[in-house]
């Protein structure tokens, strides 16, 4: 077995989000959950099939963001991973449909972070170990960091 990283590709003003389920369906069914949830997001799906053809399946409204998720999905290469990447809209506004779509397994991360994906690598494929997501803290907040961190998520929307 070989341990590998894998750099993820985020364009600017993107958003990524991770995940491992396990079946082919789950390419429409990410595809519904995007569009039901969000009448403005610009996204790109695809899923890595783990059997059959073992073709990545791709969808999205967003040919640019479909590129750069398959892009990532071939850099992963693990068996039943999707990659969604995302504009004009934040992934915690999918999170919830997305844990409840009856094939979706795990979410891995939803960030617009760097993101490192660790994998490992056998005879048989790729699995996803786990991710570093952003980078280690420098710190702990004070107190003006509180308030900023409060008068940010009431500025874009979070918070009352």
């Amino acid at each position: 077995m070989e341990l590998k990283s894998v750099a993820m590709e985020i364009p600017p003003g993107g958003n990524l989000i991770l995940g491992h389920s396990h079946f082919i369906k789950t390419v429409e069914d990410l595809y519904e959950i995007m569009v039901g949830s969000s009448g403005t997001v610009k996204f790109g799906i695809a899923f890595c099939e783990a059997s059959g053809p073992c073709l990545i399946r791709v969808a999205g409204n967003d040919a640019e963001l479909e590129a750069v998720a398959t892009k990532n999905a071939q850099a992963v290469g693990a068996g039943h991973s999707f990659v969604i990447v995302l504009k004009e809209a934040f992934p915690i506004n999918f999170l919830n449909a997305i844990k409840q779509c009856q094939e979706v397994c795990t979410i891995y991360c939803a960030t617009a972070n760097p993101v490192e994906v660790i994998l490992a690598e056998t005879a048989q494929g790729r699995g996803i170990l786990g991710v570093v997501d952003g980078f280690s803290p420098q710190g702990v907040e004070a107190r003006e960091d509180v308030q900023k961190r409060k008068d940010f998520l009431r500025q874009i929307g979070y918070k009352l």
